[in-house]
C-alpha cells in the first residue's frame, strides 16, 4: 500500500477506519471496492451509503499525482454491479495540460476497463469542472446519473449541465461504456500487440472513427490496457495512454517502471494519436520503445 494511502486511512475516525483498513489491506484489493464489502461497512459504521461514499474521499484522492497544481482530487464511481471505482487526478510534468486525467475521468475510466456498462453515481471531493461535466454527458445512463459532493445533497447530473450537449445532437446513440467490439484483428503474433488490439476494438471513437489502444509492459510483465474515449465536445475526450497509465497508478505500478508501449489505430483515420503518444512517453522517460500499428 503506498504511504498516501495509509496516511490517509489513519486519518480516517474510528470506527470507520478499521472497516477501511479491513478492505484496502486485503490481498485482493485493486482501488474498486465490492457491493458485499461496502455494505459489510455500511453495517460495521452505521453511516448512510451517502455519508460513506464521501468518508471514503479521502483515501481515493491519496491516489492523486498533482506536481503542477498540487490540487488532490478523488472521485469514486459506483458501476450497475455495485462496486465501487476509485480515482484521482494524474498530471504530467514535460507536457500539455491537456494530457492530464481528471479524477472523474479516472474512476469513470477505471470502471470502463474492469468491465462496467453503466454507471449510476459518482461521488467527488469538489464540484466537477465544466470539462468534467461534458466528459460524463457522454456516458451511457448520463441522464440519470447522481452525482454526490461533500455536505450536498445529490443532483442529477444535468442539475449541473443545465441543457446538455451531448453524443445524440450529433447523431450518436451509442454512449461511452456501452459494450463494443470493432472487430479489428493483427496478424503480428505478439502479447503485446494483440492486448492493444482488444483494447482498440473497445473504444469509444463516434466522431473521427479513430479506433485506438494501448497496451503497456512493466518491468514485472504486469500488462496494462487503455483504449480512446471521445467526447461529442472533443476536448474532453481521453486518449488511450492516459487511461492505461491511469490504471497503473490506481494498482501501485510506478510509471517509471514501463518497459514497452504499443498504440493501436485505424489507418487513414482523420485524426493521429501517435505524436501525443511520443510526446508523454519522452516526458516520462525518453527510453521507453514505442511500438505503433495501423491497422
Amino acid at each position: 500500500m503506498r504511504a498516501s494511502v495509509q496516511e490517509a486511512i489513519a486519518a480516517l475516525p474510528t470506527p470507520f477506519k478499521e472497516a477501511v483498513n479491513k478492505i484496502v489491506t486485503a490481498p485482493e484489493f485493486d482501488a474498486t471496492i465490492s457491493a458485499q464489502d461496502f455494505a459489510a461497512l455500511l453495517e460495521e459504521t452505521g453511516l448512510s451509503d451517502a455519508e460513506a461514499r464521501v468518508a471514503l474521499l479521502p483515501v481515493a484522492a491519496a491516489y492523486s499525482v498533482a506536481p503542477i497544481s498540487k490540487f488532490y482530487v478523488g472521485a469514486i464511481a459506483r458501476g450497475e454491479s455495485g462496486r465501487l471505482y476509485l480515482g484521482a487526478n494524474m498530471e504530467y510534468e514535460g507536457v500539455q495540460l491537456n494530457q492530464s486525467v481528471h479524477a472523474e475521468q479516472s474512476a469513470i475510466s477505471h470502471a470502463w476497463l474492469k468491465g462496467e456498462t453503466r454507471l449510476t453515481d459518482i461521488t467527488i471531493n469538489y464540484s466537477p469542472c465544466g470539462h468534467c461535466r461534458q466528459f460524463m454527458n457522454e456516458l451511457s445512463g448520463a441522464e440519470l446519473l447522481q452525482v454526490q459532493l461533500p455536505e450536498r445533497e445529490a443532483k442529477l447530473l444535468h442539475s449541473y449541465l443545465p441543457e446538455a450537449f451531448g453524443p445524440s445532437d450529433l447523431g450518436v446513440d451509442q454512449p461511452l461504456l456501452a459494450p463494443v467490439n470493432h472487430g479489428l484483428a493483427a496478424k503480428e503474433d505478439d502479447e503485446l500487440i494483440k492486448a492493444a488490439v482488444q483494447a482498440t476494438n473497445r473504444s469509444h471513437a463516434p466522431y473521427t472513427r479513430n479506433l485506438s489502444g494501448v497496451a503497456v509492459r512493466d518491468i514485472k510483465g504486469n500488462v496494462f490496457t487503455g483504449m480512446y474515449a471521445e467526447n461529442a465536445a472533443f476536448n474532453p475526450s481521453l486518449p488511450p495512454l492516459q487511461v492505461a497509465l491511469n490504471l497503473m497508478n490506481l494498482a501501485n505500478a510506478p510509471l517509471t517502471d514501463i518497459q514497452e508501449v504499443v498504440l493501436v489505430e485505424t489507418a487513414n483515420a482523420n485524426n493521429s494519436h501517435l505524436q501525443d503518444t511520443q510526446a508523454m512517453l519522452e516526458a516520462l522517460n525518453p527510453d521507453i520503445p514505442l511500438g505503433y500499428l495501423a491497422i
